[in-house]
């Protein structure tokens, strides 16, 4: 029997899991690693854990798997998570994740710039993004940024890891590194015009795009990870992007959102949509012709475990309960709004130096109220993202709901109230594993095309109901009442005043 192996590098943990050819799981596996926060705003880890918790999950999923044979791996990171290495390949200082907001200048400078190619990125460059951090990176760690030989994205560190060549990501390219397919590729004249001249021979020679072939696994590479043989590895990408080629098939009007430590939105259009809410629109980022745009939230379930763990001194075992309580709690009945940007603005606000909130606390508030206005609050986070998708003109008709959501059926229900919209959950397997074992599909020559694979691994899905209350209503404009209300005082704090 033959098998796709299906890689996803998360935020808490690397997640493995063994396909068939029909779509069906065989075996999975996954291993933790920790997120160090070395100052505020800051959030970095070791890419050397990353593959130590790879190599056990991968055992775990083939072992549960009955070791088959695998003929095709496929791949997923975070993104912008970046990697700097010297000429072996070994990481100069620890991976920048994605959430870290440090380069706040940066992405202001790109701002400023007016180059041309930032049209396609709503104008400027995300702090989230791998440009503004290796700008950061020149500026306040020079010598570390002049001795990298390489500055790419934890997708392409992985391809590396696994083949042993320095093959990009064209989705990670076009989607972080401001990378033109239909133009110039790198653009030269904007990474000259921010202060790292010498950026682009850094990052991977060669520019593929998702579901191409990378290279066969290295006997070193398979031999860590148990595999028999050296199947061919396909180009990844972005897990929250690649969710889309695991909704059942690529088609105008369909939007995957993947909710969990951050919620993220993207969605597939024939033409493009120019605003600056909406990050995108990027040219041929998944396939050939079509344009991708995205947002989300920085933080989303990271702020229902922060309630829940670090304030209310719970823990996960204990969540149902919490969850039992909060659900008695009528809708606005709190008096309280929470504000979601404990790590910024994603979009549409775009804004890194927005803080998190709760106001409206009295004495009687309970640990139930508390916790049960943080997930209105997030689902206020969420209906902020939709409504500018709807505002620009992206066509929305399916929702696809996945991630860490599904395990939390507040957050769930009250979303789907919240944007009064029926949302198609996502049953068993994460959409991201499930898009890594339609590109291993792809490359493996399975199917025609990425299309043809997605509609082959169609998911299964639950449909859920929005139950609308007006008190969802007027709790939504209270959100964003109170975000603009605090929004000189965020700024004022996230700038270090003591």
């Amino acid at each position: 029997m033959t098998a796709l192996l299906a890689i996803d590098l998360g935020t808490e943990g690397a997640r493995v899991a063994v396909f068939d050819a029909d779509g069906r799981v065989l075996g999975t596996g996954e291993h933790g690693y920790p997120t160090r926060y070395p100052r505020p705003g800051w959030a970095e880890q070791d890419p050397d854990e990353w593959w130590r918790a790879i190599v056990v999950a991968a055992r775990t999923a083939l072992t549960t798997a009955g070791d088959p044979e695998v003929t095709g791996v496929g791949l997923a990171t975070t993104a912008s998570t970046v990697v700097v290495l010297d000429e072996a390949g070994r990481p100069l200082r620890p991976a920048i994740l994605w959430m870290d907001s440090r380069a706040g200048a940066e992405s202001d400078l790109t701002a400023e710039s007016g180059h041309e190619v930032l049209r396609y990125a709503g104008g400027a460059d995300a702090v989230e993004w791998l440009v503004p951090k290796a700008m950061w990176l020149a500026r306040n760690e020079p010598e570390t940024y002049r001795s990298a030989a390489r500055i790419v994205e934890a997708v392409d560190y992985l391809t590396w890891r696994l083949t042993g060549t320095w093959t990009g990501s064209r989705m990670n390219a076009c989607c972080k590194a401001n990378h033109v397919a239909r133009g110039e590729g790198y653009p030269a004249g904007l990474y000259d015009l921010l202060g790292v001249p010498d950026l682009a021979k850094k990052l991977p020679p060669v520019v593929l795009p998702v579901g191409a072939p990378a290279g066969e696994v290295t006997r070193g590479a398979s031999a860590e990870l148990g595999l028999r043989g050296r199947p061919v590895v396909a180009v990844g990408g972005i897990d929250a992007h690649m969710s889309l080629l695991a909704t059942g098939g690529l088609s105008p009007g369909r939007l995957s959102m993947v909710c969990g430590t951050s919620n993220a939105f993207v969605a597939e259009i024939e033409e493009p949509v120019f605003t600056p809410a909406i990050w995108g629109p990027y040219p041929d980022a998944l396939r050939d012709g079509f344009w991708l745009v995205e947002g989300g939230q920085v933080s989303a379930g990271a702020v229902l475990r922060w309630v829940c763990e670090d304030i209310l001194g719970g823990t996960r075992e204990r969540l149902p309960e919490l969850l039992a309580e909060a659900e008695r709690v009528r809708p606005g009945e709190h008096g309280l709004v929470v504000l979601d940007y404990f790590m910024g603005n994603r979009t549409p606000l775009r804004d890194p130096r927005l803080r998190g909130a709760v106001l409206g606390l009295t004495l009687g508030t309970t640990p139930a109220q508390l916790y049960r206005a943080a997930v209105e609050g997030v689902a206020y986070g969420t209906r902020q993202v939709l409504d500018s998708f709807l505002d620009a003109g992206v066509p929305v008709e399916d929702i696809y709901v996945s991630g860490g959501i599904r395990r939390n059926p507040l957050w769930l229900r009250v979303t789907a109230d919240v944007l009064g919209r029926p949302l198609r959950l996502v049953a068993g397997d994460n959409l991201t594993l499930r898009a890594c074992a339609v590109i291993a599909a792809a490359v493996t020559d399975e199917h025609p095309d990425l299309a043809a694979a997605a509609a082959a691994f169609t998911p299964v899905t639950t449909l859920v109901e929005p139950s609308p209350a007006d008190a969802y209503d007027e709790g939504y404009a209270l959100y964003r009442q109170a975000t603009e209300a605090t929004r000189d005082l965020a700024h004022a704090l996230s700038g270090g005043r003591r």
